[in-house]
C-alpha cells in the first residue's frame, strides 16, 4: 500500500526555490486510519552516501521543528483538510541536494526530528541545487 506521495522536486540554482508536497492516502487505500489531524509529519532527506537527515516536522497542533541547517529557509505547512504536509525551501545551497522524502506518525511524537520516530513514509522525490 502506498502511504505517502510526494511531488515538486526538481532542479534549481543556488539561492532558489522550491516547493514540496506530500499527500497521504488514508484507509482503506492505506494503513493510516485515523484522521490526518491527528498525525505529526516531518520531511527527511538523504544524499548519495550519507545518512537520512531530518529536514523539518510538524506535530499535531501545527507547531513547528526545523534542523539548524534550513532555519530560515524552509517552512513546513500542514492542510488537514487535504491531508498533505509541504516544504518550502528557498535560498537553496547545492549542500540541499538529495532525495526528499515525508514521514507520518500517529499522535505527538517525542523527538519530531529521529527518523525512528516515524512509521509511514513516502517513496520520495529528487531536488538537485546547481552552484
Amino acid at each position: 500500500q502506498t502511504q505517502m506521495v510526494e511531488s515538486g522536486g526538481g532542479s534549481a540554482q543556488a539561492g532558489g526555490s522550491l516547493t514540496l508536497s506530500c499527500t497521504a492516502s488514508q484507509y482503506p487505500d492505506s494503513s493510516i486510519r485515523y484522521p490526518y489531524s491527528e498525525y505529526s509529519l516531518a520531511w527527511f532527506r538523504q544524499a548519495p552516501g550519507k545518512e537520512r537527515e531530518a529536514v523539518a516536522a510538524i506535530d499535531t497542533d501545527g507547531t513547528p521543528t526545523y534542523a539548524d541547517s534550513v532555519k530560515g529557509r524552509f517552512t513546513i505547512s500542514r492542510d488537514n483538510a487535504k491531508s498533505t504536509v509541504d516544504l518550502q525551501m528557498s535560498d537553496l545551497k547545492p549542500e540541499d541536494t538529495g532525495t526528499y522524502i515525508c514521514a507520518a506518525e500517529w499522535a505527538k511524537v517525542h523527538w519530531p526530528l529521529s527518523h525512528v520516530e516515524y512509521h509511514y513514509w513516502g517513496q520520495g522525490t529528487q531536488v538537485t541545487v546547481s552552484s
